[in-house]
């Protein structure tokens, strides 16, 4: 009898695995939905979160995770435009565009039901500026909300920053100047309020876990340590929007490899699964295949000075030869395959326009830096006559993302292949583990990338300032710093100059000194359930928005 139980066991099993693999992605979330009448999906991330902090947050894959559980002043809607969030109105601006007056909605709370006040922006944003927390993202203050430049550099006190809560419900913002896409800025994650009882009471735990953290967004955080590969975001009863969310719970896993994703997809474990190359290429018939192109742009990053020594990098031709000698096309055809195009320059296409003409900035500004593997050999030439050196070595920084090591891979062969006496030594590295390597500047040569936090030129731009903390690589050029600061300071109320002040520093970067070598603009390719709508990209901000999925 139990032999014959087991059997059938085994046979049921077998019947239910065929019926999944036959439905393909997305069945199980029906199944899972129908027995507990919660709706849920179940999504993929391409790494592990490495803060959920946001005074600590600098990558995507942290920003999509904050921007699910918390929110700002304002967000972001389906189209990018910004709406209001813990805000209740647009804000007040006075006639010289350097006081924000800003109304809270009194029906924000945090999930223990603490209402959401204008000082927990205030007590988050002296946070960020006070040196003693080492933000990195402080330099987004800098120059833009007043005393955050001097506060940075220890020479003014944080609650001297130009913010303060006129009572609960009413945030006054002092700017240093007119800053254009202030608004917009106001929806990235690092302007997020934090709870000054809470934070404090919880000291160094806060954060380390999703049990140390309080949210005041559509979702709340379940399962979730700094190390976790998977974990769950419920719908928060306390969001003063939680009418409008669909969902009940979206389970996340880490998955790094596009095999593993599709085989979950296929047997309904997943209700998207992000592509890359032959992947990528073999689904792009199929139905459920999906493509859009989003505003990060992929380069080599050169260090030019490693331990306070001067690298091979501090020559201009070196650089000028590796970014001309690398086949874009061929890259985005064949290892990418998601729908990413080649890139001659910083700023995206689709992203910002003339305020004048309304002409896209990549247009306009054209092809800065182009694949010509000709004059790549006669910079390599030259810059070996410069250096004195026949045979070269470099280390190539990279992570443990699957599509990182297949661009290695490729990077490595177009520049041994075509540059005479060069050998590319690949050192892998855990993604986490490469972001700490970048911002203490630990390498010669790494794939890096960068997406627009608020829609501006200078969101690009501006990380290649000499000061700015993201720089990370020593390129300095006073020309290029002065046009940035004048686009910031004098031309910040005259659109048309400030523009073409923008277009003149781009040609510096890249077409000038070379300092970075354009790759391509990212295109996202993924499997994703028919059932499922409202997976919303953005352009700028968080790379993504869960709050408007819906399963049907």
């Amino acid at each position: 009898m139990k032999l014959k139980k087991s059997w059938v066991l085994i046979l049921m099993l077998g019947i239910m695995s065929a019926v999944l693999v036959a439905c393909g992605g997305g069945d199980s979330t029906k199944e899972d939905a129908s027995k507990s009448g919660k709706k849920t999906v179940n999504l993929m991330e391409s790494a592990e979160i490495p803060s959920m902090d946001s005074k600590k947050g600098t990558d995507g894959v942290s920003f999509t995770a904050q921007n699910t559980v918390f929110e700002g002043l304002y967000y972001l809607d389906k189209e990018d435009q910004v709406q209001p969030g813990v805000a209740k109105e647009d804000p007040q601006i006075n006639d010289d565009q350097t006081v924000y007056t800003i109304k809270l909605r009194d029906d924000a709370k945090w999930s223990n039901g603490t209402p959401v006040t204008a000082n927990d922006f205030v007590y988050s944003w002296r946070k960020i500026v006070d040196p003693k927390t080492a933000a990195e993202y402080a330099v987004i203050f800098s120059g833009v909300v007043k005393n955050a430049t001097k506060i940075t550099a220890g020479e003014m006190k944080p609650e001297e920053l130009g913010v303060k809560a006129i009572d609960d419900q009413t945030l006054e913002v002092t700017l240093e100047q007119p800053v254009p896409y202030f608004h917009s800025l106001l929806t990235f994650p690092t302007f997020y309020p934090q709870n000054e009882e809470y934070v404090e009471k919880q000291g160094a735990d806060y954060a380390k876990d999703s049990d140390h953290m309080i949210y005041n967004g559509a979702f709340t955080m379940k399962g979730w340590t700094n190390t976790s590969k998977s974990w769950s975001y419920e719908k928060n009863s306390k969001y003063w929007n939680k009418g409008d969310i669909k969902l009940d719970k979206i389970n996340l896993q880490v998955i790094k490899d596009p095999g593993s994703a599709v085989n979950l997809y296929t047997t309904g474990k997943l209700d998207r699964a992000t592509l890359s190359g032959d992947y990528a290429k073999q689904k792009q018939s199929d139905a459920d295949f999906t493509s859009s192109l989003d505003a990060f742009v992929y380069f080599l990053k050169f260090n030019q000075k490693l331990d306070g020594k001067a690298t091979i990098f501090a020559n201009e031709n070196v650089r000028k030869a590796i970014a001309t000698v690398i086949n874009k096309e061929t890259m985005v055809d064949t290892v990418l395959a998601n729908g990413s195009e080649p890139i001659n320059g910083l700023v995206p296409s689709k992203f910002t326009f003339n305020p004048v003409t309304k002409e896209d900035f990549r247009k306009e500004n054209g092809d800065l830096i182009t694949y010509d593997k000709a004059k790549a050999q006669e910079y390599w030439k030259k810059a070996k006559q410069e250096l004195g050196q026949d045979k070269i070595t470099i280390e190539f920084l990279g992570d443990d993302q699957e599509f990182s090591k297949k661009m290695a891979e490729y990077i490595q062969s177009e520049l041994e292949t075509n540059l005479d006496g060069l050998k590319i030594n690949i050192k892998t590295v855990p993604y986490k583990s490469r972001l700490k390597l970048d911002e203490t500047q630990q390498y010669e040569l790494q794939l890096s990338r960068w997406g627009p936090d608020y829609q501006d030129p200078s969101t690009f731009l501006g990380v290649f300032e000499t000061t700015s903390s993201y720089n990370r690589s020593s390129y300095s050029n006073p020309e290029y710093d002065k046009l940035l600061k004048e686009a910031a300071t004098t031309l910040a109320t005259k659109p048309e100059e400030r523009w073409n002040v923008l277009l003149q520093a781009e040609k510096i970067l890249i077409e000038q000194d070379t300092a970075i070598a354009p790759l391509y603009q990212n295109g996202v390719a993924a499997l994703q359930n028919p059932k499922m709508t409202g997976f919303v990209t953005h352009l700028f901000g968080a790379p993504y928005s869960y709050q408007w999925i819906e399963i049907k």
